[in-house]
Parts: C-alpha cells; sequence; structure tokens
C-alpha cells in the first residue's frame, strides 16, 4: 500500500471521527491531509522508502491563533498523540512536537513559511523567481482529506504553478543555459580531454533540459532523486526519457560522444519546437527571443540567467 493511500486510510478510520467526537466546534476551521516532503507525498514509496519516516500518520493544518487558540491546538496535539500507533501493520512513531516531524498538528502559517518564507501565500516577482521548486511543490503536492474552511485549497490553487511570466523567464534562462552546457561546453571538454568536466557539462545540459520540459508542461520539477520519475509522467515529452538517460549513464568514447552530440540536438530542437520555434533554430536566440516576449518589464530586464536553475 502506497504511503498517501495508508494516510487517508488512517485519517478515516481514527482522525475523522476524533476531530468530530471531541472538536466538532473546531472541525470547521481545520483542514487535513498528507502534503510536504517525502516521497509519499508524490506517490513515488515503496519498500524501501521505509526504513524512515514512514508511518500511518497525517497533517493537521490550523489557522492563527485569533481562530485557533494556543490551548485548543494543545488539545489537539494530544488527541493526535492519542491516535492508535499500530494501523495495517505499520508502526506510529514518536517523534516532538506531537505527532513526529511530517505529520501531526501544525499551524498552516508556519507550515507556509517554512516553505516559501511567507506565513501567507504572497510572493514578489523576485521570490516567484528564486524560491526553490521543490519547497513549492511540497506546498501543493499529496492530497487534503478534509479543509473545513476552504483555505488551504485556495493557497494549494494560488500557488499551483508559476504566473506567465515568471515561467518564461525560467524557460528561457533555462534553455540558454541548457544550450552552454550541451552545444558548447561538452564537446569542449572532450577536446581538452576533461573527461569528468564533460560528465558535469551533461548533467548540466540533462538538468537545465528537464527543466525547460517541466516548465512547458506547467510542473513544478521536483527533488533531484525523483525528477527522472517524474520526467516519465510528462505526456509530451516523456518518449525522451531514455535518451537522457543515456546521457548520464554512458562513456564518452569517440562513437559513444557523436551518439550524445546528436541526442543534444535532438532534445534542444524538441524544446524549440514545443515553444512555437523551428526546431533546427539557434537555442540562443530562441532563449532571448523568449525572453523578449515578457511583459513586465521588471522580470524582462534582469540577467536572462536570473532564475536559471531549480
Amino acid at each position: 500500500m502506497k504511503g498517501l493511500e495508508l494516510s487517508e486510510q488512517y485519517y478515516r478510520t481514527f482522525g475523522e471521527p476524533m476531530l468530530r467526537e471531541n472538536f466538532p466546534e473546531l472541525l470547521p476551521k481545520l483542514s487535513a491531509g498528507l502534503i510536504g516532503a517525502g516521497s509519499e507525498c508524490l506517490g513515488y514509496d515503496d519498500n524501501i522508502s521505509r526504513d524512515h519516516d514512514f508511518e500511518p500518520g497525517f497533517c493537521i493544518f490550523l489557522p492563527g491563533e485569533d481562530v485557533v487558540s494556543r490551548r485548543e491546538a494543545f488539545l489537539l496535539e494530544r488527541a493526535y498523540e492519542k491516535l492508535p500507533g499500530d494501523f495495517m501493520g505499520m508502526k506510529r512513531e514518536k517523534f516532538s512536537p506531537a505527532g513526529g516531524r511530517r505529520h501531526g498538528v501544525s499551524r498552516l502559517s508556519d507550515f507556509l513559511t517554512d516553505r516559501i518564507g511567507h506565513p501567507e501565500p504572497e510572493l514578489s516577482k523576485k521570490e516567484w523567481l528564486t524560491v526553490p521548486e521543490q519547497y513549492l511543490l511540497e506546498v501543493t503536492n499529496g492530497k487534503v482529506f478534509y479543509d473545513g474552511s476552504g483555505e488551504l485549497t485556495g493557497i494549494r490553487n494560488r500557488l499551483g504553478f508559476f504566473p506567465p511570466d515568471i515561467a518564461k523567464k525560467k524557460l528561457a534562462g533555462n534553455l540558454l543555459y541548457a544550450a552552454q552546457c550541451g552545444r558548447y561546453n561538452y564537446e569542449r571538454c572532450l577536446m581538452h580531454q576533461e573527461s569528468a568536466a564533460a560528465q558535469l557539462a551533461l548533467f548540466s545540459f540533462t538538468e537545465a533540459a528537464m527543466h525547460c520540459m517541466f516548465l512547458l508542461s506547467e510542473r513544478y520539477m521536483p527533488y533531484y532523486k525523483w525528477r527522472f520519475r517524474a520526467f516519465s509522467e510528462l505526456p509530451s515529452f516523456r518518449q525522451l526519457h531514455s535518451s537522457l538517460e543515456l546521457l548520464l549513464t554512458s562513456g564518452n568514447s569517440r562513437d559513444e560522444a557523436e551518439e550524445k552530440t546528436g541526442i543534444i540536438r535532438e532534445i534542444l530542437g524538441f524544446i524549440q519546437k514545443s515553444c512555437g520555434f523551428p526546431a533546427d533554430a539557434d537555442p540562443g536566440k530562441t532563449a532571448y527571443s523568449l525572453n523578449d516576449e515578457i511583459r513586465d518589464e521588471e522580470v524582462r530586464t534582469l540577467h536572462i540567467l536570473y532564475a536559471a536553475g531549480g
């Protein structure tokens, strides 16, 4: 059973009845679900994932102290702590604060501050450009089991993906960086007989190219260890999965390098075509053309590589 399903069943079996019976007056003010860090919030967990931080549990999110007092929050924490520790063959670990590091009771404002640096889902243009995407993904992943006030759902909708000009800035920067690393630096590193540097160029190209394709799919790019798994779910690009994998897992003999150079051109062409440009266009020029399309002057005039990377 996947962790997300385990969490929801645990909530339906124990959490929801506890809240309805003991906190009926607070229930309309609360949210419950499983979102945040961990492979289970993305549906990527497996048997190996269960060696740490894997347990039956869920999150209860509270509004501010003007709505739910400290004492009420404390009583909710105590009630969560007393929920059964065994469920479907899994044990719930005991951590401090009550409920565990990824589960239990917390203020929604604290959860947001830990991820995006604000207690409210308000980001400036530059913050949109620089907050790591993994943290935005942690706010919007998983599943909400209950949302009495609708506040959590509203926040997730507002942070669901980048505003259009922000996405285009990131796309332009990552396309230019991919072109620099793949079309130029990879071959030059091999000419200098710097095989390790060539592999770093390939890694950087792969990361930037994947970033472009996540952006074009309007999805946040996850933490690196889940990136290839998530990439295989992008309908418009998943056919490139094996090509990207080959870039990182094969050698750099003459024949292999020629094959990789061809793959790099293919991927850059695919990205450009998806942006509405000819596949054989100069990707550097395409990147600057994309940047010129940005309507917001403040965002457009930032260095084109300002938002390259995750």
